[in-house]
């Protein structure tokens, strides 16, 4: 019998949360029988969720473009259509309560609770919530933030659901892990400063552009190393820099162990997605972070602005970003005094304990559902 149905998902940055909660409360007492996922016939949760050992039903559904056009009419359609099977669903499923990740795959079946008067809890994944956390929100029973200025109804602080391998892995501080990750990335001694540049699986262009020209400055730096993912749609930036000197500049188009570079490294420059600032906190890794400028409602500045109010990081705004600004950025950060200070700096909230708190959130409305 399922008890807890897990809504959402289309990108992993709403499916992975979801997973990571689902571990938790399997953790706490749960089957994994009791554990259900329900998401969209087109995301990546296809995969993510049954590897995870998890059963996943699909309904039909699509993200709605902002502006009107045949796709959006086309999106709406199979919304609609998503949310006439979702109701016989969750009849079937008998769900004591759903958890909303957000997204468009978690709307129907939320609805769908919401109608059938199953108690919905949601968690949000940015500073500034989801259009459907937003509508959801306001009818359920609970939401989950991850960051105290996240406004939502009910709303208890528990930061960012991150897997439990990946929290597990970024949570050894010790000496002996962090030399053997940097080992990995071909660092042997403290001295050399490792910086990490990446900007989500695809790369982005401008990103790409001036790690390029930072490293064409910074060439005869010997005591600098940047290890730079491209991104699997920029196979240009792969190119070796012309001439010699001393700085070791890597280029990789993916990188298949992205927590053991974020414990390597002693810098990160990156996106400022949900799901990396939610990292980098657990990593206690400074950063200088430069948000997708066309995120909506500018979310990952939101996010990005946590990191710097905690004094852990900086941002630069894409429209700005060059080699010269993002080596200004970064040159007071070469000094291992002003690194120290920001891992010493407390943050918002403790991401490592995330999944926890949203699983015991799920679990009393679990049994106010059950009763």
């Amino acid at each position: 019998m399922m008890r807890v149905m897990i809504a959402g998902g289309g990108t992993a940055g709403h499916t992975n949360p979801g997973i990571a909660v689902a571990e938790s409360l399997v953790k706490m007492g749960l089957s994994p029988d009791e554990i259900g996922f329900v998401g969209s016939t087109r995301g990546n949760e296809a995969t993510l969720v049954p590897a995870a050992g998890f059963h996943l039903d699909v309904l039909a559904g699509r993200g709605i473009p902002r502006s009107f056009s045949v796709a959006a009419v086309r999106s709406v359609g199979e919304l609609l259509r998503g949310g006439l099977s979702a109701i016989p669903l969750l009849r079937r499923r008998r769900p004591e309560v759903v958890l909303c990740l957000g997204g468009f795959a978690a709307f129907a079946p939320s609805v769908a609770a919401l109608l059938l008067r199953i108690p919905v809890v949601v968690t949000e994944q940015n500073a500034r919530a989801s259009l459907v956390n937003r509508i959801i929100g306001r009818f359920a029973a609970a939401s989950a933030i991850p960051f105290p200025p996240t406004q939502l109804p009910r709303a208890v602080l528990c930061g960012n659901p991150t897997r439990h391998e990946v929290t597990s892995l970024l949570a050894d501080h010790s000496s002996e892990r962090r030399a053997a990750a940097r080992q990995r990335f071909g660092v042997r001694d403290d001295a050399t400063v490792l910086i990490g540049i990446w900007a989500g699986s695809l790369g982005a262009d401008s990103v790409n552009r001036a790690a390029r020209e930072l490293a064409s400055t910074w060439r005869h730096r010997s005591s600098i190393s940047i290890h730079h993912v491209v991104g699997r749609r920029n196979p240009g930036a792969l190119a070796p820099l012309e001439g010699d000197g001393g700085l070791v500049y890597r280029t990789v188009p993916y990188e298949n162990d992205m927590p053991e570079l974020l414990l390597a490294a002693d810098l990160a420059v990156t996106r400022g997605g949900a799901s990396t600032v939610a990292e980098l906190s657990i990593a206690n890794l400074p950063a200088v972070i430069v948000p997708l400028p066309k995120a909506p409602r500018d979310h990952q500045r939101a996010n990005a602005m946590e990191v710097v109010s905690a004094g852990k990081g900086v941002i630069i705004d894409d429209d700005d970003l060059s080699g010269a600004v993002l080596a200004e950025a970064l040159e007071p950060l070469l000094h291992a005094t002003a690194r120290t200070a920001m891992r010493n700096a407390t943050p918002s909230v403790d991401h490592s304990r995330a999944a926890d708190e949203v699983a015991k959130l799920v679990l009393v409305h679990l049994r106010v559902g059950g009763q």
